[in-house]
């Protein structure tokens, strides 16, 4: 059985966490250095997702069975920190103890035949917004192995390590933690395993916790966002006041896609759970796990199925498990969906189900459950995400000269896109945190706008200018307006035409992250850089505002026999086609062949010296990102970018830099501080391209640990 490690031997595994944590930089020049790295495939995806707190878990399970040592978590240790100082009292965080599965149960197991949430039961801990949705997750396997990976346990591989997956803001992260769990007055403090040997319950939640930066993070919230981290799909929230007349619709395409469906009562004039006369518990959040039209005396009635996370405290009204109801009721029937037991689970009547609950939340991978008729035409995904610009829009406010700068998202309907009911599209928008509590005061007040592009403004490319949001008055505010939930999400049912979405925030002097995803019904890929969404994998990506298809005609007419493009070759293009572009005024020269040295080898993934059709095509997005922003910043139409076009063409690409590294750009790049095109695309290709280096090489944003080898490369390829 291996040990607890002693102190010294700490310092040992904390240097190397620290060794194991240098990753290898990314594509391009830099592709030989990437190939060290250890996992292949989409960085972010569930093949390979994000290591939380730069903790790969198979190298310290090896490391922890080398050393025949338990693994304990320093990132999220075994300390009152890890509790949070609110949640109890001094006195009761000075009682707390962490033991282990071996030392609660002689067998323990992580699932005892699957995991089912039937093998959740509820702690003192206000989480009953994750477990409600973690409820929903054991009812579809394909969510549910995503969230739980296999090969771990208690098995001979033991070291006292898990691992748990989580959807954020676009990527998929891997969360590891030690299986020392808080206990207090010999039980649980939070959530317990019906099972007294079974801990997957216990050891999902904390992961959970960790994520979210301690217990006290889960101890109220929104079960609305457990779903979309459980899953990385959209979800929806009905309220039940004033129901939607298509209610009943939704419900059952969601039973019949399959989708996860928590509900949750009003709150009462206390902030406790309160169990009412009838069973149920005031402000509490409870699973929705099926529903059945069941013949009943001379007609029909329609029930849902609800479980509650406490594992017990069921209704006990009308259709309850002993109610006078199931008489009427075929008694083949009656045995097969009526489980009589404490449980937690229970059915309601669609009426009163209606009445005692305030809304219901469904989640899935695309809003299918929007759709009423079986035979409907698949969702498509697309995700964009972009950095607040400061200065964006405020509430109530007419400041056309920001708005426009802000990221601008287009959507073309068709008229094959429209189905006979419901919506087209749906819209979400999420801010990412700024800190590591994910708590609610960290966020800002978000909004989107819907804009319909009139003819006048059909032929414009790239991002619609200044003129548009002026004399534009067909706007349309989407329904919430703002808010400061972490997500906000809109339906529409648009005619066919183009539109644009703008996202805004109230405090336009703070800058922030957001995820902008768009549904539509039918939809292709846009041609405007964003990424379809694929099954769990939402890649994340930039978007740019234009792209011309033409890219494989002009790569075709300059590349050689082989089909690549040689530097020579690359420099005719740039001159020929690139600057021949009526749109930009090109002044001081074109692009000189140690310039076009310098893009192809930031450009060439192969590192052969030459770019093929594939590194052609992101060359070519870059470029017309490149003609965009310079079009749009030369304001006097000089042909040269001066210092504060520099800086608002670097701010609207989604660059953070210094006013030290604007001066230094501006002098490396510029002829007397200003840039004509050609030295503005080499100086904005290669900054995002040493950005996108430095991302890779570091987690936490503060350091880079180079070899010399690796550093000799990065420095001599730029």
């Amino acid at each position: 059985m291996p040990r607890t490690r002693t102190d010294s031997e700490s310092l040992v595994f904390s240097q190397a966490r620290q060794q194991q944590s240098v990753m290898m930089p990314i594509p391009g020049v830099f592709q030989n250095i990437f190939q060290g790295r250890k996992m292949q495939g989409k960085f972010g995806s569930l093949e390979n997702p994000r290591k939380f707190k730069d903790q790969d878990f198979d190298y310290l399970r090896e490391y922890c069975q080398r050393q025949r040592i338990l693994f304990e978590d320093e990132t999220f240790p075994a300390h009152i920190s890890s509790i949070g100082p609110s949640l109890l009292s001094e006195d009761k965080l000075r009682s707390l103890k962490w033991k282990r599965p071996s030392e609660i149960h002689r067998d323990p197991q992580l699932l005892v035949e699957g995991a089912s949430r039937f093998d959740i039961v509820q702690g003192d801990i206000g989480d009953c917004w994750v477990l409600a949705a973690l409820g929903a997750l054991t009812t579809q396997r394909r969510f549910l192995e995503n969230v739980l990976p296999g090969n771990q346990g208690f098995t001979q591989s033991y070291s006292g390590i898990f691992h748990f997956r989580f959807w954020q803001f676009g990527e998929w992260v891997d969360v590891v933690v030690d299986d020392r769990l808080p206990f207090l007055n010999g039980k649980y403090l939070s959530v317990q395993p019906r099972s007294c040997n079974e801990f997957w319950p216990s050891l999902l939640e904390k992961a959970y916790a960790k994520l979210r930066g301690s217990y006290q993070n889960l101890h109220w919230g929104f079960m609305s966002e457990a779903l979309v981290d459980f899953t990385g799909g959209v979800q929806m929230q009905f309220g039940l006041k004033n129901p939607s007349p298509f209610l009943q619709d939704i419900i059952l395409a969601a039973i019949r896609s399959k989708s996860l469906m928590g509900c949750s009562t009003l709150k009462g004039q206390e902030f406790s759970n309160v169990e009412m006369e009838n069973g149920l518990v005031k402000g509490h959040a409870y699973t929705v796990t099926g529903t059945e039209q069941v013949p009943y005396k001379n007609g029909w009635i329609n029930l849902i199925r609800v479980w509650n996370p406490w594992g017990k405290g069921e209704w006990n009204g009308p259709w309850s498990d002993k109610s006078g109801e199931w008489k009427y009721v075929d008694s083949d029937l009656r045995r097969k969906i009526n489980v009589l037991r404490e449980d937690g689970e229970f059915w309601i009547s669609c009426k009163d189900f209606l009445q005692q609950f305030a809304q219901i939340n469904i989640c899935n991978l695309t809003p299918t459950f929007l759709d009423f008729e079986k035979q409907q035409k698949p969702w498509s995904g697309f995700l964009y995400i972009n950095p607040w610009l400061k200065g964006s829009i405020g509430e109530g406010s007419c400041i056309f000269d920001t708005f426009f700068k802000n990221p601008q998202c287009l959507v073309t309907v068709k008229g094959s896109d429209l189905p006979s009911n419901g919506h087209n599209v749906v819209v979400t928008l999420m801010q990412k945190p700024s800190g590591h509590s994910m708590s609610n005061k960290d966020r800002l007040p978000i909004g989107l706008m819907l804009y319909k592009v009139d003819s006048e403004f059909q032929s414009l490319k790239g991002t619609l200018p200044q003129s548009f949001f002026s004399q534009t008055t067909t706007t349309t505010e989407l329904k919430q307006g703002l808010s400061e939930s972490r997500e906000i999400t809109s339906t529409f049912f648009l005619d066919p035409g183009n539109y644009i979405i703008v996202p805004y925030r109230k405090h336009h002097d703070q800058e922030s992250d957001l995820k902008l995803r768009v549904f539509q019904k039918g939809a292709e890929l846009p041609g405007d850089g964003s990424r379809k969404l694929t099954s769990m994998n939402m890649p994340k990506t930039v978007p740019k505002t234009y792209q011309d298809d033409s890219y494989e005609d002009i790569f075709a007419r300059y590349a050689n026999q082989s089909s690549e493009l040689e530097v020579s070759q690359l420099q005719r293009l740039l001159n020929e086609v690139v600057l021949n572009d009526q749109s930009i005024i090109v002044e001081g020269g074109g692009f000189s062949l140690d310039a076009c040295r310098g893009i192809l080898l930031l450009m060439d993934i192969s590192v052969n010296g030459r770019l093929n059709l594939e590194e052609f095509r992101h060359l070519w997005k870059r470029l017309n990102i490149c003609k965009n922003l310079f079009r749009e910043y030369d304001g006097n139409r000089s042909g040269l970018l001066d210092f504060s076009g520099l800086r608002d063409s670097v701010q609207r690409a989604g660059f953070s830099v210094s006013k030290e590294m604007l001066n230094l750009m501006a002098l490396r790049y510029g002829d007397h501080g200003r840039l004509n095109f050609p030295n503005f695309v080499c100086c904005m290709i290669r900054l995002q391209t040493v950005i996108k280096v430095f991302q890779n090489l570091t987690k936490d944003g503060q350091g880079v640990y180079l070899s010399k080898e690796e550093w000799l490369q990065i420095i001599m390829s730029s």
